[in-house]
């Protein structure tokens, strides 16, 4: 009897597997629903050859070439951040830059996105070994501490980043600190202090748990913050101190030579209080409207700011967008870029492809269960910079400029239907005198705090 019930008892989780598991009947089933046609034969055949978006492709998709816009803000020179996910830094630089040549009458000109690239991950490297030395006593298995060691340093960011980096170590012109390699190529740079970073955790760690005193710790840390700048140094080059410059108009002309630091030439060229200046809003349909928001361990330095923002349905937002606009004024926005985007075409649109009919199956999840369900999330930074609106002023499409050079897109810029923008777009940054004063007061609030592992909440790259 005993026999018997062990057997019994050993069969149990077979017989579990086996209730959820594929069965020949259910194959059978399979086979049957999908037995072959004449169009899925020419389907297969065609696709046994071409790429699923190559067929999926909108032929007469009426989106694909209007390039007129009601109003525009124009801009001088494509950037390009190449290999790179620097795309946060590229799009925060390239608003004061809008701003700085039409101030000062200047023709192409770009700040100099290396410079506070070689900072931003000098301060995110400090952050992320400080905040080990914070949560040391924890195991290193809690989900705080394993999301730490799964992400020490990125070179992806948001507009807080730019906040706080722009903010304390200043501004360059391009030409007094330009484009590297590793700058332009960032993967086996990040993939190695990435590797110095997590093996410098695994110190720190033991250091607390032998008790080491604090100011021990902080000896060893800064001497493992003096290795990273080391290898910033050799694969970016050393920032300058103190650099002399000459500011020209459109034409060429030499108006004045000065010799700045960073933070003199951020305050004459930018002049803005970037973390008092802007709103950063959110679309996120998860969450509740007119609340803020702010995002654990979603900054760029161990002193910075977490990402903190308003959340607020899209009309609302597209207001803010398109008084903006009006003023000639760019703005920092965020994406899912990759959704329904054909490389060919400048334009994103809902009807870019037809997967449906492809493929025979429908894809009908809203923005919220897209969130949800990590389908889609904010994935890219550009600057907002145009909108196509009609006789009652209802936005048509939207036009940003981005970093990917001049030959992607439109001219180093991208379309979006206004249909697309309602479904993928989810970060804009505001400047403060373009928002209401009702969503101003929004600002009151104590924010909402969520995790750094929030399904909606990644880098821009």
């Amino acid at each position: 009897m005993k026999r018997v019930l062990l057997m019994a008892l050993s069969a149990i989780p077979t017989l579990l597997f086996a209730q959820g598991g594929i069965t020949s009947a259910m194959l059978r089933q399979f086979k049957a629903d999908n037995a072959p046609t004449a169009n899925t034969k020419v389907l297969r055949n065609a696709l046994a050859q071409n790429n699923i978006n190559d067929l999926a492709l909108v032929a007469d998709n009426p989106d694909a070439n209007d390039t007129y816009f009601s109003n525009e803000v124009k801009s001088k020179g494509i950037t390009n951040q190449r290999s790179s996910g620097r795309c946060w830094l590229f799009t925060g630089l390239n608003v004061m830059r809008a701003d700085a040549i039409n101030r000062f009458q200047m023709g192409s000109f770009q700040f100099s996105q290396s410079y506070n690239f070689f900072y931003d991950q000098l301060e995110k490297s400090n952050l992320f070994l400080q905040a080990v030395i914070d949560n040391a006593k924890q195991p290193i298995d809690n989900q705080l501490n394993t999301w730490l060691f799964e992400h020490p340093l990125s070179d992806g960011g948001t507009f807080s980043g730019v906040q706080d980096v722009v903010t304390k170590y200043g501004v360059v012109p391009a030409d007094v600190f330009p484009e590297s390699f590793n700058a332009n190529n960032t993967s086996k740079m990040s993939e190695l202090i990435q590797l110095r970073l997590r093996e410098d955790g695994l110190e720190l760690r033991k250091m607390v748990a032998k008790g080491a005193k604090t100011a021990d710790i902080e000896k060893r840390k800064t001497q493992m913050l003096s290795t990273v700048y080391r290898i910033l140094t050799i694969c970016l080059g050393t920032p300058p101190e103190k650099f002399t410059w000459t500011l020209r108009t459109a034409d060429g002309k030499a108006v004045e030579t000065k010799t700045y630091t960073p933070q003199e030439f951020y305050q004459a060229f930018v002049g803005k209080d970037l973390k008092n200046s802007y709103v950063m809003l959110m679309n996120d349909p998860t969450h509740p409207y007119y609340k803020t928001y702010t995002i654990d361990m979603d900054r760029h330095s161990y002193d910075g700011k977490n990402w903190t923002y308003i959340n607020l349905p899209m009309n609302e937002i597209k207001a803010m967008a398109i008084a903006s606009i009006k003023d000639s004024a760019m703005m920092y926005m965020s994406c899912d870029v990759g959704k329904l985007y054909n490389r060919k075409s400048p334009v994103l649109s809902m009807n870019n492809y037809d997967y449906e009919s492809l493929l025979g199956t429908k894809f009908t999840m809203d923005k919220a269960d897209r969130i949800r369900t990590h389908a889609s999330a904010s994935s890219h930074a550009m600057t907002l910079m145009a909108v196509d609106l009609d006789a009652n002023g209802k936005p048509k499409k939207w036009m940003v400029e981005n970093s990917w050079g001049e030959d992607s897109g439109f001219r180093g810029h991208l379309i979006m239907t206004d249909e697309w923008f309602d479904n993928y777009l989810f970060r804009l940054v505001v400047d403060k005198k373009y928002v209401p004063a009702a969503t101003l007061k929004l600002l009151d609030q104590k924010p909402t705090q969520l995790p750094a592992w929030d399904p909606l909440f990644k880098t821009e790259e």
